[in-house]
């Protein structure tokens, strides 16, 4: 079974506000110069904002915060965010693998920018709270 699809925007301000709260003000993801520098094609989000946004989604499936039992990801493409208004969507899919006898969801997720995998080997387990 499929769950309905999540979007995320993230602009560069929102990569300005989670450098805040985290701490990580490392330059790749706030200055072009030093992205492109370093072999990056432009300002990335942060890897754990992205991973963030992910858990967001896999919260609103599970229907609260707390019923989040496990949640892995593996980071294979940078979140390109241009430096613009408009700045780049995240699209977040899960389908449910199975339900364990100990009542747990398993979810596969996958996340998506622009066509193409930001994160492989997603994976949620979910306790339903209805």
């Amino acid at each position: 079974m499929e769950l309905p699809t999540q979007t995320f925007r993230i602009t560069r301000a929102d990569l300005v506000r989670y450098a805040g709260a985290s701490g990580d003000f490392n330059p790749i993801h706030w200055s072009d110069r030093t992205a492109t520098k370093v072999g990056l094609p432009g300002v990335i989000a942060h890897g754990m904002f992205t991973m963030a946004l992910v858990g967001r989604a896999v919260t609103t499936w599970a229907g609260a915060p707390d019923a989040v039992v496990d949640f892995g990801v593996r980071f294979t493409r940078p979140v390109v965010v241009p430096d613009d208004d408009q700045g780049t969507e995240i699209e977040v899919n899960a389908v449910v693998k199975e339900v364990t006898e100990e009542g747990l969801t398993r979810l596969d997720v996958t996340a998506t920018c622009l066509g193409e995998k930001v994160l492989s080997q997603a994976r949620a387990l979910v306790r339903t709270t209805r």
